[in-house]
C-alpha cells in the first residue's frame, strides 16, 4: 500500500483486534468484514506465550490466502517499547512477513521519540530485506496523559504515521479514572479531543478504542455513534459480531449521500451561475464550510465502494 499521507487514504471504519496466538482466530478475522485486523502480540497473548505467538503471527501472516478474501489492512501489535520483547517481535516479524505486513500499532506511545525508534528500526529492517522504504505505516496507541499531552508531536513524528489510536482502559487507569462505559465521552472529552485535533492536523487518521460489552451490540452502537459524531473516522473491534455495527456508524446511509450530492451540486451550480457562495437547501444555510463536510462524506462513501 501507499504512504498514508497521500490523498485517498484507505478506509480504517474498523480495526479488529485478534489474539496473536491463534493461527484460527486469525485466520476468521482476515475473513471477516473488518477495513482492517491488527494481530496482537501484547495484551491479547500470556507471558509464557510471547515467543510461540510471534511465530504464529508471522505463520498467519505469510500464509493467509488474501486474494479470495475480503480486502483489508494486516497489521500487528508488538508488545511494549520498554520490554524485552519488543526489539525480536519487530525484526522476527517484520524480517519474516515485512511483504504481507501495511502497518506496526505501537503500544504505549508517550512522546515523538518512542515513534522515531520505530521508524528507524523499521528502516533498518527494510534496507536490510530489501523491502520498499518507508511503506510499513505506524498506528501510535495513546494511552497516557503523557501521550495526550504529546499527540500533536507524536502525529507528526514521521511520514510513516497513519493513525491515532485512544487506548481507553490504559488510559483510565493511568489518570486513575473508573468509566470505561457509557459516559466515556463525557469523562474523556478533552483527551478524545486533543487525539482527534492532532491527528487530523497531521492528516492522519483518529481511531476510537474499544467497547469492552462485547455481546452487548447497543453499546457498541451507542459509541461508534459518539465516536463518529465526534470525529473519529473508526473504532477498535474486540469481536466479530462488533464489525457491523461499528461499520454502519462510519458508513455514509444511501440518503446521507445522496443529500451530500444535491448540496455539492447545488453549491457549485450556484457558485458558476448566480455568483453567490451562501444558499438555502432544505431550511439550511450552505456555504464553504458545509462543502467539507459534505465532501468527506461523498469521500468515505466512495472508499467503502458506495459511489
Amino acid at each position: 500500500m501507499d504512504n498514508e499521507n497521500t490523498h485517498d487514504p484507505p478506509i480504517r471504519r474498523t480495526e479488529l483486534a485478534c489474539p496473536g496466538h491463534s493461527l484460527a482466530m486469525m485466520n476468521k478475522a482476515a475473513a471477516s468484514a473488518a477495513d482492517q485486523v491488527m494481530f496482537d502480540l501484547e495484551d491479547a497473548v500470556a507471558l509464557s506465550q510471547k515467543e510461540a505467538a510471534r511465530q504464529t503471527v508471522i505463520q498467519a501472516l505469510t500464509t493467509i490466502e488474501r486474494a479470495s478474501l475480503p480486502p483489508k489492512l494486516y497489521t500487528f501489535r508488538p508488545n511494549g517499547l520498554s520490554t524485552r520483547y519488543f526489539y525480536r517481535d519487530l525484526i522476527d516479524v517484520v524480517e519474516a512477513a515485512g511483504a504481507q505486513i501495511d502497518g506496526v500499532v505501537i503500544p504505549k506511545v508517550n512522546a515523538a521519540a518512542d515513534v522515531l525508534f520505530v521508524d528507524r528500526l523499521l528502516t533498518q529492517i527494510e534496507q536490510n530485506m530489501g523491502l520498499p522504504l518507508g511503506r510499513i505505516t505506524i498506528e501510535a496507541l495513546i494511552e497516557s496523559a503523557e501521550g495526550v499531552l504529546h499527540a500533536e508531536q507524536i502525529a507528526k513524528a514521521t511520514p510513516r504515521m497513519a493513525s491515532l489510536i485512544f487506548g481507553l482502559m490504559d488510559f483510565a487507569g493511568d489518570i486513575g479514572a473508573k468509566e470505561l462505559g457509557a459516559e466515556q465521552f463525557f469523562y474523556y472529552n478533552y483527551a478524545k479531543g486533543k487525539m482527534i485535533v492532532a491527528a487530523r492536523a497531521a492528516r492522519i487518521a483518529a481511531i476510537d478504542g474499544v467497547t469492552l460489552a462485547v455481546r452487548d451490540l447497543a453499546a457498541c452502537e451507542r459509541d461508534a455513534t459518539m465516536a463518529a459524531r465526534m470525529g473519529f473516522e473508526g473504532k477498535w473491534a474486540i469481536h466479530p459480531a462488533q464489525i457491523p455495527v461499528i461499520n454502519a456508524a462510519f458508513t455514509p446511509t444511501a440518503e446521507e449521500i445522496a443529500r451530500a450530492q444535491r448540496i455539492i451540486a447545488a453549491y457549485e451550480q450556484a457558485d458558476t451561475a448566480q455568483g453567490v457562495g451562501a444558499l438555502m437547501i432544505d431550511d439550511q444555510m450552505i456555504d464553504a464550510a458545509t462543502l467539507t463536510v459534505e465532501r468527506r462524506r461523498l469521500a468515505i462513501a466512495r472508499r467503502a465502494g458506495l459511489v
